[in-house]
């Protein structure tokens, strides 16, 4: 009885070991140590990415960015009138007359309304 209980306590802990070693070197794979000027450090490449796009996405929508996507939705004569945290507003002519239009100001320039 007593061989019996401890073969399957080993089965139990072989198959949970086995379960999770892959994914502890998965998530190992994404870590690196470097040395450097400053010592030892640790660097994940994961954040580091995040950060980039990060950055990208507070550079915005220049104001020239949206007179290029103003004049391909058709205003004609585009001129930047407002810039302001979150949006730019940018003002022209289509062939009804004055029109505006509001890109958000973040990165790819989207309409806003």
């Amino acid at each position: 009885m007593l061989k019996l209980i401890s073969n399957a306590g080993l089965v139990l802990v072989l198959t949970l070991g086995g379960a999770v070693a892959p994914a502890s070197f998965a998530q190992a794979q994404d870590v690196q140590f470097r040395i450097g000027p400053d010592g030892v450090r640790i660097y994940e490449r994961d954040r580091d990415r995040y950060d980039r796009y990060r950055d990208d996405d507070r550079r915005g929508c220049s104001p020239r960015e949206a007179q290029i996507a103003a004049r391909d939705s058709g205003l004609r004569r585009p001129e930047v009138v407002r810039v302001t945290r979150r949006s730019v507003t940018v003002q022209g002519w289509t062939r009804y007359g004055p029109d505006r239009i509001v890109f958000a100001n973040r990165r790819g320039c989207p309409e806003i309304g």
